[in-house]
C-alpha cells in the first residue's frame, strides 16, 4: 500500500455583515457522488503544487478568486480500494468578496451560502464536517489565524 495526496479541499468562506457563511456546491447527475453538497475540491496535477490545485479549481468550479488563502490545520484521508492507497487530502481557507458572484462550471448544478451548522448539515462526510468546525472555530474567534498560514500573493501561482 502507498500513501499519495492528489486531491485538495477548499473551503470557501465571506462574510455577510457579522455572519460567516460557507459556500457549498451540488455535484451535477453526470459527475461522480451525484447530487451531493461538497466544497470546492479536485485533482492534482502533475507537478502541480497543491495550493496552485486549490486556486485553480476554485477559479475553474466558482469563478471565484480569494482575498486571502489559507492553508488549515487538518489534513483529510481517505482509503482508495482500486489503487489500495491511503490518500491525504490538505485543506484550504479561501476568504472570498461577499459581493462577488459564482459561476458555477458544469461539474456542479447549483450552489448555497450556509452558516457554518447549516454548511455541516449537508456535508456527506465527517471529516468534511470536521474541516469547517475548525475553520469556523479560527476564524469566528476574533480572526485568531494563529495556526493558519496564509498563502501568499505571487503572480507566480495566483489565478485571477
Amino acid at each position: 500500500m502507498k500513501i499519495v495526496s492528489k486531491i485538495v479541499e477548499v473551503h470557501v468562506l465571506r462574510m455577510k455583515g457579522k455572519n460567516l457563511q460557507f459556500l457549498l456546491l451540488k455535484r451535477s447527475e453526470n459527475e461522480l457522488y451525484p447530487g451531493i453538497w461538497q466544497m470546492v475540491s479536485g485533482k492534482i496535477k502533475n507537478k502541480e503544487k497543491a495550493f496552485s490545485t486549490a486556486l485553480r479549481e476554485l477559479k475553474e468550479e466558482t469563478g471565484l478568486s480569494p482575498l486571502k488563502l489559507w492553508i488549515a490545520p487538518k489534513i483529510n484521508s481517505f482509503y482508495d480500494q482500486q489503487n489500495d492507497a491511503i490518500n491525504l487530502i490538505p485543506i484550504f481557507a479561501a476568504l472570498i468578496d461577499s459581493n462577488s458572484p459564482v459561476i458555477l462550471s458544469r461539474e456542479h448544478s447549483q450552489y448555497l451560502w450556509l452558516s457554518k451548522n447549516e454548511t455541516i448539515k449537508k456535508m456527506a462526510w465527517i471529516e468534511q464536517r470536521t474541516a469547517v468546525n475548525i475553520i469556523a472555530d479560527y476564524f469566528l474567534k476574533e480572526m485568531n489565524f494563529l495556526n493558519f498560514v496564509e498563502v501568499k500573493k505571487s503572480k507566480k501561482f495566483y489565478c485571477g
